[in-house]
């Protein structure tokens, strides 16, 4: 099969990567494809499906253009600091330009053991895969920015995990996979001339308009703040919980990445958390508009001696731009709920009021924001009209003319005994309810008849783990 690859990342970022070539696939069998994506990138459908194509989503054979390899980076994991990290499952196989002339890169997860894998065995079973196709095509139709699925493919062989599961690989396309651990990388050996290559490089890739500027660095800084900020407030608007907003996971694009431990809350809770590594609740739900600014204070510190001379001089100036990811946080978080309310420009004090009433009486996130109507008022009484402060919040809220806000009040989630269920059901061979659940979170903001067991709330608490 051809491809056209135009693969910056192996060209330009010596030291940041290793040559890799991925494990050949006893058996490999295409379980999804995302024609719609493959063709958004040029690619052809048949192709990838001919067996040329299932080994180049595999890894084990690549097609010319290619430059398969494995990224290095570094990163914080709740709170502690790892200098070498890197693809221990992961390859990147290269970059295209789409139809619409942005730069992809497509990527794999479970294409076998790399140079950064630290004793793992680089492999990846279906429900992982199959979750983060879920939740990828969910975020997408949500408008939230986010890193895609390309394709979902068994191997042929047996991952053991703690029980046997079936190997699988997921093929997966981002803007880029320059994360902030990434920066960290170069910062921790102190290699400030392959530093600046780096920042340079993802100026040039994602702020083009600011390369060869004088205060590039500070001013490229300023744009990771606002598009990471207002990530979190999108994931906040529908309820998202990342579930390790670790520096690795944090990219520069300022898409979503990782779909591991991650979660979409039922009933409101600030404190929620789903990850079964999270024991402390460091990314808890509330916790990841203040988790995302700790983020990106480690970004900044990467760049003090690139603005400066002297990194101290520096410091003023990086000091106010993270300061200053606080109000930004807030207006594009109060942009999000006063949409959600059906109004333009709601106080804080009643997107506030809101949420402590659901939180109160146990309310469905979704589901509240979903029944809000200017003209029928019952559904939302039956979720939360027992809460003594809900006359005088819906009076006020009435008194400010809200539209019908549906366009952004989703019907459909991934929730998170739903996913579970589709999931289990997909390794014991049955596609269908992840088919389902798939059809229904690509078109979220319609109610579908017969779909009415995919709105309803779960009843017990699902943990989450890492498994892509």
């Amino acid at each position: 099969m051809t491809i056209r690859f135009d693969n910056t990342y192996a060209r330009d970022l010596e030291g940041l990567y290793l040559p890799f070539q991925g494990a050949v696939s006893p058996d490999p069998a295409l379980v999804w494809l995302n024609e719609g994506l493959a063709d958004e990138l040029g690619l052809s459908v048949p192709a990838l499906r001919t067996p040329q194509g299932l080994a180049m989503l595999t890894g084990g054979a690549m097609p010319d253009g290619a430059s398969p390899l494995a990224m290095a980076y570094a990163g914080h994991q709740f709170g502690g600091f790892s200098p070498q990290l890197g693809d221990g499952r992961a390859m990147l196989v290269g970059e295209v330009i789409d139809r619409h002339g942005q730069r992809r890169d497509i990527h794999l997860k479970g294409s076998g053991r790399t140079p950064f894998s630290r004793g793992g065995d680089g492999k990846a079973v279906l429900g992982p895969v199959l979750r983060e196709v879920l939740i990828g095509e969910a975020m997408h139709a949500l408008g939230i920015p986010t890193t895609r699925a390309l394709a979902a493919t068994t191997t042929g062989e047996t991952v053991w995990r703690e029980t046997p599961q079936q190997g699988a690989v997921l093929a997966r396309v981002a803007a880029s996979h320059l994360r902030v651990g990434t920066f960290q990388f170069f910062y921790a050996r102190q290699e400030t001339a392959r530093l600046r290559r780096l920042a340079d490089y993802a100026i040039a890739r994602h702020d083009p308009d600011l390369s060869g500027t004088p205060d590039r660095y500070l001013a490229f800084l300023h744009r990771v703040i606002a598009r990471q900020m207002a990530l979190v407030a999108r994931w906040m608007a529908v309820g998202f919980v990342h579930g390790v907003m670790n520096t690795d996971n944090m990219t520069i694009s300022g898409e979503t990445i990782d779909y591991g431990p991650c979660a979409f809350i039922d009933a409101h809770d600030p404190a929620a958390v789903y990850s079964s590594i999270d024991q402390q609740g460091r990314y808890a739900y509330g916790n990841q508009p203040l988790l995302a600014r700790w983020n990106l204070a480690r970004l900044a510190e990467t760049l003090l001696p690139l603005i400066a001379d002297d990194p101290q001089d520096a410091l003023p100036a990086v000091q106010d731009a993270i300061a200053g990811a606080e109000s930004l946080y807030a207006a594009e978080r109060r942009a999000r709920f006063s949409a959600k309310l059906g109004l333009d420009g709601a106080p804080d004090s009643l997107i506030d009021g809101f949420l402590d009433m659901l939180t109160a009486q146990g309310a469905d996130f979704t589901n509240a924001f979903r029944a809000l109507s200017p003209d029928d008022d019952a559904p939302l009484r039956t979720l939360i009209g027992a809460d003594p402060r809900f006359e005088g919040w819906l009076a006020d809220w009435r008194a400010r003319g809200p539209v019908n806000a549906r366009a952004v009040n989703p019907v459909y989630i991934p929730r998170n005994h739903v996913v579970d269920a589709a999931l289990t059901a997909a390794q014991a061979g049955d596609l269908a309810p992840f088919q389902r659940l798939l059809a229904a979170l690509q078109d979220p903001f319609t109610r579908r008849p017969g779909f009415e067991d995919l709105e309803t709330p779960g009843t017990a608490h699902i943990v989450t783990y890492c498994g892509t």
